[in-house]
């Protein structure tokens, strides 16, 4: 097997995905996961791809990201080791896609309209 690779986004981030055989280290622009992700859930959503195909340990993953928050690089990360798993088997998409993970979430935030203070709030109205 050589290097699958799959696109993950989320909100702004994008995240580049790169799966080989491996002994299932996850490294997140150069760093351990860990370190690039120190909160445990998000952690725990960058390995659930692995945990409901039962392939903990069995890949290497080397991701670049960039953009968003750290929220929505993991669940980027996260659709990307989805994808890059159903390259490798089609079998684990009716999995992935019963938990969600195959899922592009499309919420953005929206743009912010001239003669308003942001996106939906208004200046206050006053009639006299």
């Amino acid at each position: 097997m050589e290097v699958i690779n799959a696109l993950g986004r989320r909100k702004t981030a994008v995240a580049r995905v790169y799966l080989t055989k491996g002994k299932g280290k996850v490294s997140v622009n150069k760093k351990d996961v860990n370190e690039a992700f120190p909160i445990d859930v998000l952690q725990a959503k960058i390995k659930k791809p692995f945990e409901l195909t039962d392939t903990v340990g069995q890949y290497d993953v080397k991701v670049n990201v960039s953009g968003g928050g750290i929220n929505g690089q993991a669940e980027a990360i996260r659709l990307g080791i989805s994808r890059a798993l159903v390259e490798i088997s089609a079998d684990y998409k009716p999995l992935l896609k019963a938990e969600g993970l195959m899922t592009r979430d499309p919420r953005m935030v929206e743009r912010k309209k001239p003669g308003q203070p942001k996106a939906r709030k208004k200046f206050q109205f006053s009639k006299r």
